[in-house]
């Protein structure tokens, strides 16, 4: 065990003696000033796992808390010298929460809804104390309450991934860890896939009664595959005007990787259609500000519910926003494009070797998307005559 001191240049954490750190800093210095040079104790555990826990400003509380270990660990009481001993899930959702790397996930709303459900239940327990019946109490207690297994599946999954990230940063053990990895899955695999793709005539219907900012956003879900996030948030500088491409950046899809969606002439009129604002970069908007997350879902439950379709993953043949991407790669299929290409335009990672030897170019992708969009111009021109046909009779 030891007692390490933090450079408040470099945030080096290194022994006491040291008069000065490797990046210059005057440590003996920065230690007489008040609230500098901030302390940490290093002990390991038992099973050999090095652990450090940040102190104080004050060398004097450092030593006692080193004391304090020292004796923990001699006299065997191994379990209050895990930091989740005295931790609550209250208090780990909020450091969770606060994350700048959770904060900007796309599905950042949602999981504040999944932890808020967690908090209830679990809020006021310490961490240390949760056994895998708990978590098995929880899916009966929310099932009960009426809510879909998938649901239940969802929330514990978010609460599953915050202890993941709390055990990487040795705030929790691998105790805790296993108890979320014992609990099983109560949805079946059926009710977590989905396979509801829209028809040429529900779409054309959706875009008869949507609103404006609402039909932009379906025109280009429907003609490029993108996630309807990827779409709110796409910007102007996401689009190569040049060849007619949409540029995402890596940090900018789910899967972390580039992506280069080919632009149809159906997308070009959308972008043609729609103003560039001074005040910001977003492409979709609504009144002149950007699509929040959950912006187009109240427009969109409306313009089902006009159109006579079902809304929503509760509804028999409900559909949501994100099938129009399992629409458009349908699609892909019956026009004849190539797996390799309706797997790129999407984002969809290539498997086996293909990964290393096949690189699709901007003008493979043109010629997928111009075959893509001849047989959607021909479905479209089929249910028109169809229409018109209806009306002769």
């Amino acid at each position: 065990m030891s007692i390490l001191a933090e450079c408040p240049i470099c945030h080096k954490k290194q022994a006491i003696k040291n008069k000065r750190c490797k990046c210059g800093a005057d440590l003996d210095k920065l230690k007489r000033q008040k609230e500098k040079v901030r302390y940490w104790i290093a002990f390991r555990l038992p099973g050999g796992q090095q652990r450090r826990e940040p102190v104080s400003y004050s060398i004097q509380e450092a030593r006692d808390a080193d004391g304090k270990r020292r004796s923990q660990k001699r006299e065997g009481r191994i379990f209050e010298m895990l930091p989740e001993s005295n931790m609550t899930f209250a208090e780990l959702i909020q450091w969770y929460s606060e994350l700048n790397s959770v904060k900007k996930l796309a599905s950042f709303p949602r999981i504040q809804i999944a932890l808020e459900h967690f908090n209830q239940a679990f809020g006021g327990k310490t961490i240390i104390d949760l056994k895998p019946t708990d978590l098995e109490n929880y899916q009966s207690t929310r099932m009960e309450s009426g809510i879909k297994p998938i649901t239940i599946d969802y929330e514990l999954s978010i609460a599953k991934g915050m202890i993941s990230k709390a055990f990487d940063n040795d705030l929790v053990n691998g105790r805790t860890l296993k108890v979320f990895r014992k609990v099983k899955k109560i949805s079946t695999k059926a009710e977590r896939s989905r396979t509801r793709t829209l028809t040429i005539q529900e779409y054309l219907n959706l875009l008869q009664v949507s609103p404006e900012h609402l039909k932009a956003i379906l025109i280009t879900l429907f003609h490029t595959g993108m996630r309807p996030g990827e779409v709110y948030r796409l910007q102007w500088k996401h689009i190569d005007r040049n060849i007619m491409f949409i540029r995402l950046p890596a940090d900018f899809t789910k899967e972390k990787a580039a992506k280069s969606v080919p632009i149809n002439r159906h997308v070009k009129a959308v972008l043609d259609s729609l103003p560039r604002h001074i005040d910001h970069d977003f492409i979709c908007t609504y009144k002149g500000n950007p699509i929040s997350q959950w912006g187009p879902t109240q427009a969109f439950y409306t313009a089902c519910k006009t159109a006579g379709i079902p809304y929503g993953k509760s509804q028999h043949n409900g559909i949501v926003l994100h099938d129009f991407r399992r629409t458009f790669k349908t699609n892909c299929l019956k026009a004849g494009v190539d797996k390799v290409y309706r797997d790129t335009i999407c984002g969809h990672t290539l498997r086996g070797m293909d990964v290393h030897y096949i690189q699709p170019s901007d003008e493979d992708l043109r010629t997928a998307m111009d075959l893509f969009t001849a047989w959607v111009d021909a479905q479209f021109a089929s249910v028109d005559q169809s229409v018109d046909h209806l009306k002769a009779k």
